[in-house]
């Protein structure tokens, strides 16, 4: 019998060594039978594709190449910190909740959070023509722009934009891609994203996903019935949803399976190794060529492997095993040959039942709304999925510490499961949550608040915006939580979140900026105030410096729990990362900040590689003092001009 090595250097071609480096940095790039996918790979190299525009609704769908700019383009927006909660009940926490676009969160996150998350689960809007879904993007850009950027007619322009405020596949198809591409880069070498959708999009988002993650990387799709009453409606009721599983990369992927369950296995015949059960002897033929007759000793009938598969074990491997009292020919020894597993074997290992794609006993939307009404007393979010089934699914990939992010938050049924799971086994996973402030009302005429269609229940209970209702619902699980397991939970339980809004500047910022000029001596504009919490009129009591901070940390790689520290310049507040960067952001800094800056990098009381400054800040005398002073030094710190 061949080896491993042996079989697979039997199948090694000129270039495969080549092809494996290539599949381990682009798996998306390669199909279920490992071959390289050349005119997938030919496709994203091109610049422009207008083959969307005139072929119609095909995976070459209109916005293509539109959402794949999207998808590597810099966020456009600032993160605003909410000092009040921060500050407050938030201060130790490790979790993380934002409110914005979840696009733009992710373009923030993509830095800091590049290939860490392990776990990402997102319930995006279903596509059902019930007005739960319009394409939300404007087209900032001219036509000319868009002209420009991807080689189109006026026409084509036109179909393009035929997209805004659309319910069409295209135009879901285009909201979806890029933040899928995002999500995969922040995604772990052993992660997973489960994705929930009906029938609607279902086809869309297996073939984007497909090619996004590789279809190698399909792991499989779970059938979530979410309904157990019957529908009358139509011809067959429906009563469930899917839930699309696809890895970073399927040979790294950590997966965990099912608890094994002490009730499959027995010990009928008394054997002092403990309770055990029959698996089957055969496996997939692609493992080798073991094919041989094993023979029943009590009745001598000799058995061979079923058609199309082999012996899991060569005639060693089959004969140890017979000698150890491990084969069985059934329970009454008249059937082909299978193995006696051993329940303590399999806990030694850490082994987990692998599921079925069914998922049944894991709640309904039904028990999802009953949590709501229970944390609540009103039923102020529809269809929420039960924290029963986002344990179930958390736990097929996470035991410990690790980030699980759901970018659809909705009622944060996930940060709730996390929490529950965390309260169980004492574990420290992390949730980040995104949601977009969608109010719950809109103004008629008379400029009266009005609920929104589906709202009311929200709107009289007080939330004036979806993202309200998901921090209340963190905030009143935890508080479930502590009461449940008042006695066991965990010291270092995390019942609470970090908050962060992420907006646009306002439009005299913008023009602000604009209208700088570098070259001025003298500044006219204190721009820093300008992304305060109160300037860009949202809650948090952030200043100017505090959002600037934060976004540039995001910009510059560093987590949201990075120490940041105050160094003082004489009257002037500076902030150090990590002995690695310096950042100037007020004005105030002058001749004396500059020489008792040089002085503590030259005399080594500081240490750091980069000063990254708010431009705005700063005139232009300033700027050159600064700038011939770092040169001087002997070390070399880099001056970083941000404008």
């Amino acid at each position: 019998m061949q080896t491993d090595n042996e079989k697979y250097n039997g199948t090694v071609q000129p270039n495969t060594a080549f092809l494996n480096e290539l599949k381990d940095k682009l798996p998306e790039f390669f199909t279920n039978d490992g071959s390289f996918d050349l005119d997938k790979f030919r496709n994203q190299l091109k610049n422009k594709n207008i083959n969307e525009l005139s072929e119609g609704y095909q995976l070459d769908f209109i916005g293509k190449d539109y959402a794949r700019r999207q998808a590597g383009e810099m966020p456009s927006t600032v993160i605003v910190p909410d000092e009040k909660q921060n500050k407050g009940e938030g201060k130790n926490s490790k979790n993380l909740f934002f409110t914005g676009d979840n696009l733009e969160v992710l373009r923030h996150l993509e830095a800091g959070y590049l290939s860490k998350i392990n776990t990402i689960f997102i319930d995006p809007p279903y596509n059902t023509g019930s007005n739960d879904f319009e394409y939300p993007d404007s087209f900032e850009y001219s036509d000319n722009e868009i002209k420009a950027m991807f080689g189109l007619e006026d026409e084509q322009v036109e179909r393009l934009k035929s997209i805004q405020g659309s319910s069409s596949h295209s135009a879901w198809l285009t909201f979806m891609y890029p933040r899928l591409v995002i999500a995969k880069r922040v995604l772990s070498s052993k992660g997973t994203i489960f994705i929930s959708i009906d029938d609607n999009e279902f086809s869309n988002l297996k073939n984007i996903c497909d090619e996004i993650f590789g279809e190698a990387n399909y792991v499989d799709t779970f059938i979530w019935e979410s309904r157990t009453s019957i529908s009358n409606d139509s011809p067959i009721s429906l009563n469930h949803n899917y839930i699309l599983v696809y890895a970073k990369d399927i040979q790294q992927l950590q997966w965990y399976g099912d608890p094994l369950s002490s009730k499959e296995y027995k010990n009928p015949d008394n054997d002092p190794r403990g309770p055990w059960k029959l698996t089957p002897l055969d496996a997939n033929k692609a493992g080798g060529d073991t094919v041989f007759g094993i023979t029943n000793p009590n009745t001598g009938k000799e058995y061979f492997p079923p058609h199309n598969r082999i012996w899991a074990f060569n005639r060693d491997g089959i004969k140890r095993l017979m000698d150890d009292g491990r084969i069985k020919f059934g329970m009454n020894n008249d059937s082909s040959p299978k193995r006696k597993l051993f329940l303590k074997e399999r806990i030694l290992k850490g082994d987990y039942k692998t599921p079925s794609s069914i998922l049944r006993d894991v709640g309904t939307t039904k028990d999802g709304t009953n949590e709501i009404i229970k944390l609540f007393k009103s039923k102020c979010f529809s269809y929420p999925k039960p924290t029963s089934l986002l344990k179930k699914l958390i736990k097929y990939t996470s035991k410990d510490s690790e980030i699980v992010m759901d970018f659809f938050a909705g009622s944060a049924t996930t940060a709730d499961a996390v929490m529950q799971l965390n309260a169980e086994d004492s574990a420290n996973r992390r949730f980040i949550m995104v949601q977009l402030p969608e109010k719950t009302y809109h103004r008629n005429k008379d400029g009266k608040e009005v609920p929104s269609q589906g709202s009311k229940v929200a709107y009289d209970a007080g939330f004036k915006s979806i993202d309200q209702i998901s921090r209340e619902r963190i905030r009143r699980a935890a508080k479930k939580i502590r009461e449940d397991n008042e006695l066991t939970l965990p010291e270092n339980f995390d019942g609470s979140f970090k908050h962060y809004r992420v907006v646009k500047p306002i439009k005299q910022t913008l023009e602000s900026i604009e209208d700088f000029d570098p070259n001025n001596t003298d500044l006219f504009t204190n721009m820093v105030d300008g992304f305060s919490s109160q300037s860009l009129e949202v809650a948090g009591d952030a200043a100017g410096e505090d959002t600037i901070l934060t976004t540039w940390l995001a910009k510059d790689g560093y987590s949201f729990d990075t120490n940041v520290e105050e160094i003082k310049f004489g009257n002037y507040t500076a902030h150090q990362v990590e002995n690695n960067r310096l950042y100037l952001i007020n004005e105030g800094w002058g001749a004396d900040q500059t020489r008792e800056l040089l002085n503590q990098l030259g005399t080594h009381q500081l240490e750091v590689q980069s000063v990254v400054l708010f431009g705005y800040s700063f005139n232009v005398a300033e700027l050159r003092e600064l700038e011939n002073g770092l040169k001087q030094l002997d070390s070399k710190v880099t001056l970083i001009k941000r404008y």
